[in-house]
């Protein structure tokens, strides 16, 4: 069945202690800066048709970490996510297909420091099992790229080998753990 879901149907809602909504961007062209969103939420709805399935999740931008402290202000100022005016990073999903029995493409709208643009993830189900307590759980990994520059984050610095000091290219990775919510 060419429609028939990956995943069973119902609606999953993201568990944040369980779950990490990640990011990695080239430094100076040669090392690669990786980071974090701390503050998160999402739901995952599975019909018995998978061109009805919905993901949509919101991130606090202010809960940016990279594990060094000054970047992360500056991500969180006007040269980058400016999260005082744009709080929240938010997506929802405009089409699921199927890639294979494991694996969907998920097109969205991305909405990130005020700009809404376009965006093609992939997500692969690691499983599903009942936890000690009886939830339903799926784990997803979600992977992507993204221009920052399409999000108004034009900041940079040329460096005197050509090299720029952020990457325009960033490359998304979520590893999603949720529960099944009662009907």
């Amino acid at each position: 069945m060419a429609n028939a879901t990956l995943a069973p149907t119902g609606t999953w809602v993201v568990d944040a202690g369980h779950s990490k909504v990640g990011f990695a961007v080239k430094h100076m062209g040669i090392a690669t800066v990786r980071g974090e969103f701390t503050e998160f939420e999402g739901t995952l709805e599975i019909g018995d048709d998978l061109s009805s399935a919905k993901a949509r999740g919101t991130v606090k931008a202010a809960s940016v970490d990279t594990n060094e402290s000054q970047r992360d202000e500056h991500l969180r100022s006007a040269d980058f996510f400016n999260a005082e005016v744009h709080p929240d990073l938010e997506f929802e999903s405009t089409a699921i297909e199927p890639i294979d029995d494991e694996t969907f493409r998920i097109t969205g709208d991305l909405t990130m420091n005020g700009v809404t643009n376009e965006v093609v993830l992939t997500a692969e189900i690691n499983g599903t099992d009942v936890d000690p307590w009886g939830n339903e759980r799926i784990g997803l990994e979600v992977t992507g790229q993204i221009n920052r520059g399409d999000y108004g984050m034009k900041f940079n610095q040329a460096l005197g080998s050509g090299n720029m000091l952020v990457a325009d290219k960033v490359k998304l990775a979520l590893d999603i753990s949720a529960a099944k919510q009662a009907a």
